[in-house]
């Protein structure tokens, strides 16, 4: 019989190596469950433990095109054994759908930019024409690590792009592209909030002042050069990109994303925000396969460890999955 575990639900083993180290650390026992092609079987139950769903929304692009219709049929099936998922199906829901993610947002009372929905050339443009507004943004609707977000200055210019070689399609897998109200950031940075437990840990300012004329969301992508993901190498003018925000965010904002994450089935997850010049708060994208810099985590000097804080809650999980009482030395571990 095989013993119970945290089971690690995955596509991407690069990603995987800080959590890897974290989880071996903390002594919590785990298994990698590296999901690209395979089967479920209906007539057998998942083994027992804690399953966390880690799969992204641009697993595509690296050539595990259905990894994530696998996985959902896979979280169905733990989640119909009453299996504890962290990060269920809802929440892979809204890890591939951003025009979803803002509908939720806005039910929770979250500001989000200007968003109209289009599939076809044709109604791409009408939308971007009806948006009303420019400079505005294109994006997929199921994206990842800012791929394919763009900055146009003019419909005229959009136009021109699209009748250009390739095809329209291709700007988002499900053929849904995103025509969104830009967000200029004031003061030059956005702001990244982590949450662990469905709690809010801490948050990162990304600094913009280089002159990207894209999204925020892109600014950690651009040729990956500033992804926070672990494995890479920055230029060391890069690696000053990510700091910890010295305050907290605004009360109001972290309550009401915390209620969003409750409502949709995410513990573990990221909002990235900005505030433009009248202070408002526009929360743009939401990752709920999220990494963190440990550079910015080491610069700061106060002892946040996002992956082992994670580590821990996953630990006390399976503890409380097996009917045991969490060690006390996880109390309050998603706290600043």
């Amino acid at each position: 019989m095989t013993a119970a575990a945290v089971y690690v639900i995955h596509e991407n083993p690069e990603w995987l190596v800080p959590l890897r180290a974290a989880l071996d650390a903390e002594g919590v026992p785990w298994v990698d469950w590296f999901v690209h092609e395979g089967r479920v079987d209906l007539g057998t139950a998942p083994p027992e433990g804690v399953f966390y769903n880690r799969m992204s929304a641009s697993s595509h692009t690296r050539d595990h095109r259905y990894a994530v219709e696998l996985t959902a049929q896979l979280v169905a099936w733990l989640q119909h054994h009453g299996r504890r998922v962290v990060n269920g199906r809802r929440a892979l829901q809204l890890e591939v759908s951003k025009f979803e993610q803002y509908l939720s947002l806005r039910a929770h009372g979250v500001h989000t930019p200007a968003t109209l929905a289009a599939s076809g050339p044709g109604e791409i443009i009408a939308a971007a024409r009806a948006l009303g507004q420019a400079p505005f943004i294109l994006k997929p609707n199921r994206g990842g690590k800012g791929l394919g977000v763009q900055l146009f200055h003019s419909v005229e210019a959009l136009a021109e792009t699209l009748a250009g070689p390739g095809d329209s399609g291709e700007i988002s897998l499900d053929g849904i592209a995103l025509l969104q109200e830009y967000i200029r950031p004031a003061g030059g940075f956005i702001t990244r909030m982590e949450f662990i437990g469905g709690r809010y840990y801490y948050a990162v300012e990304v600094d913009t002042s280089e002159g990207f004329e894209l999204c925020p969301a892109d600014v950690c992508a651009v040729d990956d050069a500033f992804c926070p993901a672990p494995g890479e190498q920055p230029a060391p003018q890069a690696r000053q990109k990510f700091r910890l925000a010295r305050r907290p965010p605004d009360g109001e904002l972290v309550a009401r994303l915390e209620a969003f994450l409750r409502a949709n089935d995410a513990e573990i997850a990221a909002a990235e925000f900005a505030t433009n010049e009248h202070g408002t708060q526009f929360v743009y994208d939401v990752n709920m396969n999220t990494n963190y810099n440990q550079q910015a985590e080491r610069m700061a000097g106060s002892g946040h460890d996002a992956m082992r804080a994670v580590a821990r809650f996953l630990g006390r999980e399976l503890e409380r999955a097996l009917g045991r009482q969490p060690a006390a030395r996880d109390a309050g571990l998603a706290g600043t």
